[in-house]
């Protein structure tokens, strides 16, 4: 045990030294929550732009209950130019532009963005079905509430801390195994350190133990600046998320050594986990979510212990799930550790070629 916690504040002390390691484990996933955080904690961005050209009684003689949601939902510019309205839209300066002749509303919209086109057709559409109605004075058939399943307070950022805490721990455990394993053994210190009287079980127990600590301060960190600067609030068993973490860090410090172990240069290693975390983070939904992704893609991610690692956190922060919904994800992550670790363990070499 004085053996391991010796090794483990060398290993702490010369992480934390290392400038550029700190960069891009703790700072530099920091500004992708700074940059997703702001863009999509602004209100106005949900907001699409409509051209309204000439007079367009709909819009003009909206009752107040209705004017209010219009507004949440266009933001709405005028002009008496149609064919400059639908140059606006044709470029993608505006998203639509509506116009009047008569009874009949023309809609001009660009399907260059799909989902901007199906939104804006399907909200201008409830708009007019609402003005028939009341034109009618006949009540409709049928009504619709609509309530959401989660906190009304639920922001984007709910979602996207996650995701982005996931990809961060990864690239830091990945990276961290195969990087250190690289340059220990270039510059014999792994050499230095089987030929001294050190257990081996004390000094990849050192290095586990690290790589769990630079994790748990990557959460913290994370998490903390998320509450304070951009409102995040966790439910349900929200702790779950530490166990979830360790588990995820011993998943990628396992890819990491079996990178570490097959590359002969630091570049090969650096070049080899890339091609592994930065796919793997696209397709595990860390920077894009995967509701909409086709069904055999979403297959193919359920392969890669970072989808495990997202949902997981996204089941016991976000959606409210009690602690039993990270047990799973939790079990595959372990699972996967021990089989990339084996694997690891036979390909392992402690001196270069």
């Amino acid at each position: 045990m004085r053996v391991m916690t010796t090794l483990s504040l060398a290993m702490w002390r010369g992480f934390v030294r290392e400038k550029m390691a700190l960069f891009f484990i703790i700072l530099f996933p920091l500004m992708f929550l700074f940059l997703f955080g702001g863009l999509l904690s602004d209100p106005t961005q949900s907001r699409s732009t409509l051209v309204q050209v000439g007079e367009v009684q709909l819009l003009d003689r909206l009752p107040p209950e209705s004017e209010e949601a219009f507004t949440d939902a266009f933001e709405v510019e005028h002009t008496t130019d149609l064919a400059a309205a639908v140059q606006q839209v044709r470029k993608g300066d505006a998203d639509a532009a509506l116009q009047q002749d008569g009874d009949e509303l023309l809609l001009h919209f660009s399907q260059a963005d799909q989902v901007t086109a199906a939104t804006v057709r399907g909200t201008i559409f409830s708009f007019v079905q609402g003005a028939n109605v009341a034109a009618t004075d006949e009540p409709p058939a049928y009504s619709l509430t609509m309530q959401q399943v989660e906190d009304e307070s639920l922001e984007p950022i709910q979602y996207l801390t996650p995701g982005l805490l996931g990809w961060a721990i990864a690239m830091s455990a990945t990276f961290g195994a195969a990087l250190t394993l690289v340059e220990w053994r270039r510059s014999k210190l792994l050499r230095r350190l089987r030929l001294a009287p050190v257990p081996t079980g004390s000094l990849v127990s050192a290095r586990i133990l690290v790589t769990l600590g630079i994790a748990l301060l990557q959460l913290v960190v994370f998490v903390g600046l998320a509450m304070a600067v951009f409102g995040l609030q966790l439910t349900g068993s929200w702790w779950m998320a530490i166990p979830l973490v360790a588990s995820g860090t011993l998943a990628f410090m396992a890819i990491g050594l079996l990178a570490g172990s097959v590359s002969k240069t630091s570049e090969g290693a650096s070049g080899l986990a890339n091609i592994v975390i930065l796919p793997m983070a696209f397709l595990s939904g860390s920077f894009i979510p995967l509701d909409a992704a086709p069904e055999w893609l979403r297959s193919v991610s359920t392969i890669f212990p970072l989808r495990y690692l997202n949902e997981g956190m996204l089941d016991v922060m976000v959606r409210g799930q009690v602690a039993s919904a990270a047990l799973l994800p939790i079990a595959v992550l372990l699972g996967f550790a021990l089989v990339v670790g084996a694997v690891a363990t036979r390909v392992f070499r402690w001196e270069a070629d």
